[in-house]
């Protein structure tokens, strides 16, 4: 079932990138990445509680913190630079850069928790480090210079080596606990870095109205049900069925369908518009 969830996940995540794209668009990264982790943490403790499961269990306090210390380094910091990353560069270029994230846990996993690639997980890695190659010829999205080209595609390597080392340091738990309880917990760890973070900022008030219902939320908000909700237990459940490896390869199947929607009729704006930086203001302005 492992490779089931994998893939789901890699179908339902495609989606929602591209709405997070048009999200970026009106919301800074920051911001969006908080709006994610604070919906989806009340929807998964909503439904953790509806389950019956609840959310204290008798769990050993290790793997409490190491499914928060996941979420802090996956999500809060991982999530925040994949959407400055898309802002920069826009869906196609992300998906491409994307493509280090299954070698990236490969290596994790095998570094970290003595997984061992076999022959079908070594044919997968080149493939994908063979798409990052070929796409590095990539002329530079319209108006986009190629110093902030690189900033961003630099943002989106680190977000990626962010998540992989997350997931692969919270897989030994997912083994041995719920999948929907696990990602509760991890949601809840990046939330609990996030918001007081948001509170001190002097961008507060800012961050804040994200909350606040206005038009972007016809994009946010799908995008977190999405990405950071069903996308997110079915990537944890893919992680807990098979090996971290093999899932992080049939995962970076979200990839081809990215890389076609970018200039797709998902927007009603010029190639070249999607492509450019747009200065962050607050919804409701």
């Amino acid at each position: 079932m492992g490779e089931f969830y994998a893939l789901l996940c890699a179908v339902i995540w495609a989606v929602a990138v591209i709405l997070l794209k048009r999200s970026g668009e009106t919301v800074s990264p920051f911001a969006l990445n908080l709006f994610r982790v604070g919906i989806s943490s009340v929807l998964l403790v909503a439904t953790v509680l509806a389950s019956g499961q609840g959310l204290v269990r008798d769990a050993p306090l290790r793997d409490v913190l190491i499914l928060m210390a996941s979420g802090i380094i996956a999500i809060a910091v991982a999530d925040t630079l994949f959407h400055r990353c898309l802002n920069i560069v826009g869906a196609g270029v992300t998906a491409i850069v994307d493509c280090l994230y299954s070698p990236l846990v490969v290596l994790f996993a095998f570094l970290l928790i003595d997984e061992r690639l076999n022959a079908w997980q070594l044919a997968g890695m080149v493939t994908v480090i063979a798409a990052v190659m070929i796409a590095s010829g990539h002329p530079a999205p319209p108006g986009v210079p190629p110093r902030t080209l690189f900033k961003g595609a630099l943002m989106g390597m680190a977000a990626m080596a962010a998540v992989a080392l997350g997931v692969v340091v919270a897989k030994p738990v997912l083994e041995r606990q719920p999948v929907l309880w696990s990602t509760t917990v991890r949601q809840l760890g990046a939330l609990a870095v996030m918001l007081p973070a948001a509170l001190v900022s002097p961008q507060r008030r800012r961050y804040l109205a994200t909350f606040r219902p206005d038009a972007s939320w016809r994009f946010s908000l799908p995008a977190t049900i999405l990405g950071s909700y069903l996308a997110l237990m079915f990537w944890l459940a893919g992680m807990k069925y098979t090996q971290a490896g093999a899932a992080a390869i049939l995962n970076q199947t979200s990839t081809s369908t990215c890389w076609s929607w970018p200039r797709s009729s998902f927007t009603n704006r010029s190639p070249g518009a999607s492509w450019r930086p747009r200065r962050w203001r607050s919804p409701g302005s």
